[in-house]
């Protein structure tokens, strides 16, 4: 099946099908114009977008009576971090600043991607943390710097 534009997005627009399938993309392939994927149910799927509109989660991709082919991300393995302070907050965003780790940052919670050596600096702050998956909406951000 080849794709060359976005019919719509099942968030945005309340578009409900009793056949669903899933294209999972990494969080950083929602950028890409051309893919070849597999939904979760083995269609095999080409994207060829002529838009330059990045992908995004919900993005119908194909549509008919028997079969909607929707994008969604991966699961991804992350660190939720639960500051008790506006201390914690600051001294947990220098750090992952310091650090150039990309994060989420909501009221209630930090996010990072997975990596074991974050666990040690966790201690050292005292923050709460765990580790889980999440799918992603939206890509981190990286910034670019110079020393």
């Amino acid at each position: 099946m080849l794709t060359k534009e976005v019919i719509g997005n099942i968030d945005e627009e309340q578009l409900e099908h009793q056949n669903r399938e899933w294209v999972e993309l990494d969080w950083d392939e929602l950028n890409k114009r051309i893919l070849r994927k597999k939904t979760d149910k083995g269609t095999d799927v080409a994207i060829a977008l002529e838009e330059k509109e990045p992908l995004k989660v919900g993005d119908v991709l194909y549509q008919d009576e028997g079969l909607q082919v929707v994008i969604r991300t991966k699961k991804e393995k992350v660190y939720v971090i639960y500051p008790k302070s506006i201390v914690q907050m600051g001294k947990m965003a220098f750090e992952l600043g310091n650090r150039h780790t990309p994060c989420l940052i909501s009221s209630e919670e930090i996010v990072v991607r997975y990596d074991e050596t974050l666990e040690r600096l966790f201690e050292e702050v005292g923050v709460s943390y765990e580790q889980t998956e999440r799918r992603f909406k939206q890509p981190f951000k990286y910034r670019g710097h110079k020393h």
